[in-house]
């Protein structure tokens, strides 16, 4: 590990421009660049040069500099090409639980009818994304009296491989869950 005082110029790794330290601490240096901006950084992120030798001469010659500079401009060319989704990007799995979504006609259903006809469906709908490996999906079941999300609650902690949370507020309210599946890997 280079030791730095405070005064030394040095450049930046990986970043373009060079500054002298001004502040010293275990795990930080500061640096003030020439723009007058105070920075920090982790010692293993600089890179001391004497003042008196000039940068370009002293430490690459100009075939490196090219050199490098064609490196990170292939490399940024190769990630590019080569995006794939993460699993955690993949969209939410949404399932209304509200009954007028689920049946063309409520008539002549009990409160237990309608209840059971929104656990089966919500039970059904987690085990499909279990199959398809699908990590999260929300639950919509609405605010109303709390029976069918203490229902849903009480279903999904049943599962060893489930959380659930609050779905986001901004885009649910009150009356929706989000639940986690973590999923086995697989070969």
């Amino acid at each position: 590990m280079m030791n730095f005082e405070v005064g030394d110029k040095v450049l930046v790794m990986d970043e373009n421009f060079s500054g002298v330290v001004s502040n010293i601490l275990p795990d930080k240096i500061t640096i003030e660049t020439e723009e007058g901006f105070e920075l920090d950084f982790s010692p293993n992120e600089l890179l001391k040069i004497n003042p008196k030798e000039s940068i370009n001469k002293e430490l690459f010659s100009n075939q490196s500099i090219k050199t490098v500079i064609s490196e990170k401009e292939e490399e940024k060319r190769r990630k590019n090409l080569r995006v794939k989704p993460k699993e955690g990007n993949q969209p939410t799995m949404e399932v209304d639980l509200h009954i007028h979504q689920l049946t063309s006609n409520e008539r002549g259903m009990s409160g237990h009818d309608k209840l059971t006809l929104q656990l089966d469906t919500a039970k059904r709908k987690l085990e499909f994304a279990m199959s398809k490996n699908i990590q999260k999906i929300v639950l919509i079941h609405g605010v109303g009296q709390g029976v069918l999300r203490a229902e849903l609650e009480f279903m999904v902690n049943r599962y060893d491989n489930m959380k659930w949370y609050d779905a986001n507020y901004q885009k649910y309210g009150l009356g929706a869950m989000e639940v986690y599946i973590y999923q086995n890997a697989k070969s």
